[in-house]
């Protein structure tokens, strides 16, 4: 039974904005109390003090080693800041940053920290977390996550049993949506190789299947939806404007990913010294108009207060120039949060430059903030994710320690966060112990694999029932190096309910049958 002072959160949802490249964060936010060094390291490409280009002072009020600039694109920024709904964090990273843009990445989306795989190399912490907190909703015909700005669907969204988490509309137009994957020529093929190429296939085909179970959902959202705000005319704005549509449209979807590239700006990130305006400007500007327009929307149709949104960069850039009126490879970057329920502010002070030397290679290697505890506490706070579920998600095996002990309390205002006792109330997981069986693939085509993640047993009691509760088939069998093979190529397609039972403990699993 829900406590009486807990708010609503069925509707609430998290929006995602890559910066695909690694966004140079000391020209997004200009350290003020340090603008000398700043400037030593940058004499080049600095953003001036003064004339037309000059940096925004955000907050005189704030303490001196939290003064800061906006570089002069952000005037969407400053506003929502004024706004009391855009929150800065300061020096996000993890704790042994990897400057390769593909490690990094997946070190972001896998939720490791550069230390270790612990948490899990081919499955996503976005993916994990659905799968465990939303898994009363793994199968209605909407895709728990969307995503938009990439034609590749993303290694964050990839759950430890259930795949097809999202669904990447790119290039697709919502309103007459067909299929992601179109490249078949034709129907799939019936016969499928017993190989490594052969799953892959069967992986495509089932992808594709639940792609087209999608489609209306996706179609009727996006025709029900509306925008209320006159957005720029960018590739970014196109992205959060059908995003808009679509929770508009009342799309259940819990999680929208959407992304803008070209932050890897090892040159020409200005033009001229002494100017802001460049590549880097011209990013920003996009940036920072089409996330000030995806706000205005939201709030014109009262939507505003179910969602938050974040970016994230892979990496940021080193401190000093490297004389191609560009930046290389750093460490840290700035995090932007924004939304009604965001309480605006500044996290952490500002980077210390001092930090930069040759002998580091002009790096800044203090993180003030790991990228999962940003991460953990809107999970918990503003999703109301238990501490099982953030455990489950990714744990910090650097400090030995839960990221739910680790939260930015200052992140939610009050009004919006979930209380303790109020964690999970609305998902039914309080107290759940975590699942020891995976089925897999889900949705299958003819075999479906039980995989045993921790028990030791040699045999495994299965029941297979429909969605309709009969019970179709018991059968115990032996597990070989437990794992369990069931050819189920007779049954029709649909839902269906396996209650897996080992000495005398039962889970149950739903899987769909393409």
């Amino acid at each position: 039974m829900p406590f009486a002072n807990c708010p609503d959160i069925s509707n609430r949802k998290l929006v995602l904005i890559n910066l695909a490249g690694a966004n140079d964060g000391l020209n997004t936010i200009i350290p003020l109390n340090q603008y000398d060094a700043y400037s030593n390291l940058r004499p080049t490409i600095k953003v001036p003090e003064s004339g037309l280009s000059k940096y925004i002072t955000l907050d005189g009020s704030l303490p001196d080693n939290q003064q800061v600039g906006l570089n002069p694109a952000l005037t969407g920024f400053k506003s929502l800041y004024d706004e009391g709904i855009l929150r800065i964090m300061q020096s996000v990273g993890y704790p042994s940053q990897n400057k390769s843009h593909f490690k990094s990445t997946d070190l972001y989306l896998t939720g490791n920290d550069g230390n270790s795989l612990l948490n899990g190399a081919d499955t996503g912490w976005i993916g994990r977390f659905m799968e465990l907190y939303y898994a009363d909703l793994l199968l209605e015909t909407f895709p728990l996550a969307v995503e938009i700005g990439s034609n590749k669907t993303s290694l964050g969204f990839h759950a430890e049993e259930a795949h097809g988490l999202s669904l990447n509309i790119t290039g697709q137009d919502p309103a007459g949506f067909y299929s992601v994957l179109n490249g078949l020529g034709g129907a799939p093929p019936t016969n499928i190789p017993n190989s490594d190429y052969g799953n892959q296939l069967e992986f495509i085909n089932n992808t594709d299947a639940l792609s087209n179970t999608y489609a209306n959902a996706i179609s009727t959202a996006f025709i029900a939806g509306q925008n209320d705000a006159t957005y720029p005319d960018t590739d970014l704005s196109n992205q959060l404007k059908t995003v808009a549509k679509l929770i508009s449209g009342d799309l259940g979807s819990k999680v929208y990913m959407v992304r803008i590239s070209g932050f890897d700006t090892h040159n020409a990130q200005i033009q001229t010294t002494g100017n802001a305006q460049g590549k880097h400007f011209s990013l920003l500007t996009e940036l920072s108009g089409a996330i000030e327009a995806f706000m205005s929307d939201l709030k014109s149709q009262n939507l505003d207060e179910n969602v938050v949104g974040l970016t994230f960069s892979e990496f940021g850039r080193k401190a000093k120039e490297n004389g191609n009126l560009g930046t290389d490879h750093g460490e840290i970057a700035p995090m932007f949060l924004f939304g009604k329920p965001v309480a605006g502010g500044l996290s952490g002070t500002n980077p210390d430059l001092a930090e930069a030397t040759s002998n580091n290679n002009y790096q800044i290697q203090t993180v003030q903030y790991d990228y999962r505890q940003t991460f953990a506490t809107l999970l918990q706070d503003f999703l109301g994710a238990d501490n099982t579920i953030i455990d489950a998600t990714f744990f910090n095996h650097t400090l030995n320690d839960s990221f739910a002990n680790l939260k930015v309390g200052e992140i939610i205002k009050d009004q919006y966060s979930i209380a303790t006792n109020c964690t999970s109330l609305s998902e039914g997981n309080q107290n759940k112990e975590p699942n020891k069986w995976l089925i897999h693939p889900n949705p299958f085509k003819d075999i479906i694999n039980l995989k045993s993640i921790t028990s030791r047993a040699e045999t495994v009691t299965y029941r297979l029932f429909n969605s309709s509760g009969v019970m179709l088939t018991e059968e115990t069998k032996s597990l070989t190096e437990g794992q369990l093979d069931i050819n189920l190529k007779y049954l029709s397609t649909g839902l269906y309910i396996f209650q897996i039972e080992v000495d005398g403990k039962k889970e149950i699993h739903k899987a769909i049958k393409i």
